[in-house]
């Protein structure tokens, strides 16, 4: 019971230091995906929330190149509201990736907060190099769509990829038929030879229903006499949604806390299983709840002794590993999903060396 009550302080301690960042942000990092060279500024609104118990004051807000343009909320914000800090990239004569950062400075400490945006800089003339992938007339820069994290929210969330009609007649889009999750646009709508345009792929979290990583598949009819009826792969990463909360909130929000985050199984024979066990803590105030768990590969197995913790106590976890025809150094993960509101998704990993 002691080494309960210490780790309890212990994991606590870690929890509210990160807590003690005064703003909340709903992400920190923010993928344009592919823009336009001669589209004009881009322009992203990162939403924040003053966590503390006195109003904050955004002093500066620093890019870290003269093509991002940062503006933030001006005046003080209070305890328990809410702000912005917004960046518009120019992507004018900077063609390929990047990646720009902003330093924000507060009055409530000397800790700047980074924020990042990055994306693909499209020089605007497509080219054989660029669009690789032939669907009928149309060509693209990859056979499928990641639209990378996707939150579990009621709503059509959506990502753009530039497609180009590289055939001598105009394709118009038609429909799209595939999950009810997932639907598709082509902007525009008839796309003329030797121009390009953008698919956008709007994808509902809430809908699909899943944690991690998913795969699926739409059609995307057109009236291309060549390949009429295109099938693309869709890729997404799902999340919970969390909306900003006020310090009040998260100090009686509940928290994960995996006491093993990282193990070695040693020397282990092919075909033989091994596993390892480790702990689960719930150091919040709330009742915890182990929404999914999903690991890298299906040579792995988890099971938990309970998917609900309450505040104070712990449960086990299992992590089972089966090299089956895998051989020498292994690497694999295991990825908890549950409803902590600061840490919702965490990450384990081991690694194996299989013998014969």
């Amino acid at each position: 019971m002691k080494r309960i009550v210490w780790l309890f302080l212990l994991f606590a301690t870690g929890v509210h230091g990160q807590q003690s960042r005064p703003l909340k942000f709903q992400e920190e990092i923010h993928d344009f995906g592919y823009v336009n060279q001669v589209g004009g500024p881009v322009t992203y609104s990162f939403q924040f929330a003053n966590t503390s118990n006195r109003p904050i004051k955004i002093l500066s807000v620093q890019a870290s190149c003269g093509c991002t343009t940062p503006d933030w909320t001006k005046e003080p914000v209070e305890a328990g509201g809410s702000g912005f800090v917004q960046a518009s990239f120019e992507p004018k004569g900077r063609p390929g990736y990047f990646n720009k950062s902003l330093t924000v400075t507060t009055d409530f400490d000397s800790n700047p907060i980074i924020l990042q945006i990055k994306g693909q800089v499209s020089n605007g003339l497509p080219s054989e190099a660029e669009f690789r992938t032939s669907a009928g007339s149309w060509r693209l820069k990859t056979s499928s769509f990641n639209l990378g994290k996707v939150l579990r929210k009621d709503e059509f969330a959506g990502k753009e990829f530039p497609v180009f009609n590289g055939g001598d007649q105009p394709v118009a889009f038609v429909k799209t038929e595939g999950p009810r999750y997932i639907t598709a646009e082509v902007i525009p709508p008839i796309i003329q030879p030797g121009k390009q345009g953008k698919i956008r792929i709007l994808y509902n979290g809430k809908m699909r229903d899943a944690y991690g990583f998913q795969s699926d598949r739409i059609d995307v009819y057109t009236d291309d006499a060549s390949v009429p009826v295109k099938s693309f792969a869709i890729y997404a990463t799902l999340e919970d949604y969390f909306p900003l909360l006020s310090r009040d909130e998260l100090d009686k929000a509940p928290a994960l806390n995996i006491a093993e985050k990282k193990f070695d199984l040693g020397k282990i024979k092919q075909h033989q299983e091994s596993t390892h066990q480790l702990m689960l803590y719930n150091t919040g105030r709330s009742k915890l709840t182990i929404r999914a768990v999903q690991p890298n590969c299906e040579c792995v197995s988890i099971t938990t002794s309970r998917n609900e913790i309450k505040p104070g106590d712990e449960a086990t976890m299992v992590i089972a590993f089966n090299p089956q025809d895998r051989l020498g150094t292994q690497q694999k993960s295991v990825t908890v999903y549950s409803d902590d509101p600061q840490n919702p998704v965490q990450r384990i990993t081991f690694t194996a060396y299989v013998e014969d």
